[in-house]
């Protein structure tokens, strides 16, 4: 760079930055007066003055009255200060542990329309009753008044149309006992809080849903996988001895499991009802699956044998009717309600007013059941296309079970097929599934297909896809 054309302050700053980061002038040091700065430099007292305001403005000096300037920052403290904030370093560290990265990717692609969604855990928007909807929304919205904070525990009404709803299935508990929540996930999020403490064991299904297991590990919970058959949890496998009494819950999916399908059988669950008596084990039922049966209705549940007050019970619109209400429900002992309702305040100040008067709606003007009869039509409907896509391109292949109900077909793959690979090689095919081994840790040799969501001529090109990519292996 030709000097010459380099303003006589610019070089005057150049000169003492240079100083500065060679460590002739280190961070402390007083520099010399602007007179003498001056001569040293030949150019007049204004010329300095226009250099110091300069490096002042850059971080590397500070003149005060009395002590003169010093040199405060050089240029490698100054980078650092000036640094952008390593975000890095706080996404790493948050308590909330992260989803494995192929569980962030599955999510992202979910919302790719070009993709075969035999992966996605809920109902098709062919199914949804976007009609009817639209009425209920126009009949709220006309009653609408301010949409203030409820209660605690939740709009009143719904609170009372949940409790007569539960009624119908064997469980009879006043609108005192029953938490509207965002969901079952904030349900786990409630009770990890408000009834656990870090290292709490918590016993669950081996496998279980993706979600809990990370929210409990999150939130420092010591977990115990429990063995099933085709019946449900294995009762004779809980043991408290090695812990301590009340600091531990059982948490199951009695109804159409996530992920492998299976419905806990009515002498299965009074025999596990038994056995967490015996242990002082509380129970979380998760039941959120209940009104997707195809076959036949399913067993009561665990909340309507419970005799004890043993059981929190959770439920949710969001499988069966729309997962953006966001409207779950927890049923269990009034002190205990009262402790997660305390919570829910503190997290969110209450779940959306209106999706709760939607709801209302739906649970006590009769919809919903009319709702039902309709879903599990097409539920079945979905079910025979997907099982008879499967005995034509899967035969010999896989093994799977017919489900009763939900929407889970649950896969056994042979064993020398690696199943990260498969969902790889099917994922560049566009079809995208659950590994099984995202809802366990060790080796799996599963893989989970919704036949809920993707339209039927997917459902059967997302089976076919599958089964062209297993043969290739053998």
């Amino acid at each position: 760079m030709n000097s010459e054309r380099v303003p006589k302050y610019q070089q005057i700053v150049e000169s003492i930055k240079e100083k500065i980061s060679n460590g002739e002038w280190p961070i402390g040091s007083k520099i010399p007066s602007q007179r003498k700065l001056a001569e040293e430099f030949g150019v007049n007292r204004s010329t300095i003055i226009t250099a110091i305001e300069e490096l002042a403005a850059d971080g590397l000096i500070e003149g005060k009255t009395g002590v003169g300037t010093r040199v405060i920052n050089n240029t490698w403290t100054l980078l650092a200060a000036r640094q952008p904030t390593n975000w890095n370093e706080y996404v790493h560290t948050g308590v909330h542990k992260p989803s494995e990265q192929i569980v962030q990717e599955i999510n992202e692609t979910e919302s790719d329309p070009t993709f075969i969604q035999l992966s996605k855990g809920e109902l098709s928007p062919e199914i949804f009753p976007i009609e009817t909807m639209k009425d209920v929304l126009k009949e709220a919205a006309e009653e609408l008044g301010v949409l203030g904070y409820e209660e605690p525990k939740g709009y009143r009404p719904l609170r009372q149309a949940v409790s007569d709803y539960l009624a119908a299935a064997g469980i009879n508990l006043s609108p005192s006992s029953i938490l509207i929540v965002s969901g079952c996930l904030q349900a786990l999020q409630l009770v990890s809080l408000g009834l656990l403490q870090r290292g709490s064991p918590v016993f669950l299904e081996k496998p279980s849903y993706l979600y809990s297991l990370q929210l409990f590990r999150s939130a420092g919970m010591d977990l115990k996988g429990l063995p099933m058959d085709g019946e449900g949890v294995l009762p004779e496998s809980i043991s408290l001895k090695k812990y301590e009494k009340g600091k531990s819950i059982l948490y199951t999916i009695p109804c159409y499991h996530n992920p492998t399908g299976i419905l806990m059988s009515e002498k299965r669950r009074q025999e596990l009802l038994h056995a967490c008596g015996r242990e002082q084990l509380p129970i979380v039922e998760d039941d959120i699956y209940r009104e997707l049966w195809l076959d036949n209705p399913p067993p009561p549940p665990l909340k309507a044998m419970d005799k004890n007050g043993q059981v929190l019970y959770m439920g949710s619109l969001s499988k069966t009717l729309s997962p953006g209400l966001r409207i779950g429900w927890v049923a269990a002992p009034e002190p205990v309600i009262d402790r997660l309702a305390d919570l829910k305040m503190q997290t969110d100040y209450g779940s959306s007013s209106l999706s709760q008067r939607v709801a209302a709606k739906w649970l006590s003007s009769g919809l919903y059941q009319k709702h039902m009869e309709t879903v599990r039509e097409q539920l079945r409907n979905r079910r025979r296309a997907a099982l008879e896509s499967m005995d034509t391109h899967l035969s010999g292949l896989a093994e799977w079970n017919c489900p009763e109900g939900g929407f889970f077909i649950w896969l056994k793959v042979p064993s020398d097929i690696p199943i990260r690979t498969l969902y790889g090689q099917a994922f560049s095919k566009k079809v995208l599934m659950n590994p099984g081994s995202i809802y366990s840790d060790g080796p799996n040799r599963y893989i989970r297909i919704s036949y809920a969501y993707a339209p039927l001529e997917a459902l059967k090109e997302g089976i076919r896809i599958l089964g062209a990519q297993i043969r290739s292996f053998l």
